[in-house]
């Protein structure tokens, strides 16, 4: 995979341009892999489009949601708050014990002229075509990332309108991108370092809705030449930055408009 060098050396944003140029050189390495990105392309546009890709998420059975009866409330909250009590390794340990679902997730990374990045876009289903909920989706975040942002889990991953297929779907809030790349940015260049954006973006906020993007990515990004403006790993900028996108809590929600939508308007 080819380092992008095509993004301006103070900035932590991409244009069209730019953004479909780190998606090509993301998926060049994704079909070398066979790991199931594609490209998806809008009213036969040959510019205008979004990378997507649908994958298996194991979810607990016991976690998905089941019928109660109306005196079951307090039972129902009982169970709830000795949940809580429990501790990781138990939690784990009676996952194995019920067995696991599985729940199909599609991703798709959209540009927004808005913002000037990429969002993540999601939905998720049960095998027999259900919707999952807001708040199962929450549910099937990893712990970590869930102590971390449960003072806000709302304003972190919201439910939109998909910008260009006009359907619902579940979101990353972009607000707390800019954190996280600025310093991934500054010094990766610094370090001389290759970069992809979308490499380096994905792999930052993609494990927060089940969404792992493998190392290899990052090994493929050779370093930088000397006329390279900016510059990053996936190992670095995971760990430096996941705190970062992890404590966006705090954040309000903010409806998304992209190119499509803006050219409309």
């Amino acid at each position: 995979m080819a380092a992008d060098t095509s993004l301006p050396a103070t900035s932590c944003y991409l244009d069209e341009e730019a953004f479909r140029r780190s998606c090509e050189l993301f998926l060049e390495h994704s079909h070398s892999l066979g790991d199931g990105w594609a490209w998806e392309k809008f009213c036969g546009s040959e510019t205008e489009g979004f990378m997507h890709k649908t994958v298996m998420v194991p979810y607990r059975v016991s976690s998905l949601p089941c019928q109660r009866a109306p005196g079951d409330d307090a039972d129902a909250l009982m169970e709830e708050e000795q949940l809580s009590d429990q501790d990781e390794a138990a939690r784990e340990l009676t996952a194995e014990a019920e067995g696991q679902a599985a729940v199909r997730y599609e991703y798709h990374v959209v540009y927004s002229c808005s913002y000037q990045i990429p969002i993540l876009y999601f939905r998720a289903s049960t095998l027999e075509g259900r919707s999952l909920s807001l708040e199962e989706v929450w549910n099937n975040v990893h712990p970590n990332y869930q102590q971390r942002l449960r003072q806000g889990p709302w304003d972190t991953i919201t439910q939109q309108e998909h910008p260009l297929l006009g359907q619902p779907f579940f979101m990353l809030h972009p607000c707390k991108t800019e954190e996280f790349m600025r310093p991934a940015l500054e010094t990766a260049r610094a370090e001389k370092k290759g970069v992809n954006y979308i490499v380096t973006w994905l792999s930052v906020v993609g494990p927060v809705v089940g969404l792992d993007v493998p190392l290899s990515y990052g090994l493929a990004v050779p370093p930088a030449p000397e006329t390279a403006v900016t510059t990053v790993t996936t190992t670095s900028a995971s760990a430096s930055a996941s705190a970062v996108v992890a404590e966006a809590s705090s954040s309000t929600s903010a409806s998304t408009s992209i190119c499509a939508a803006e050219k409309t308007d």
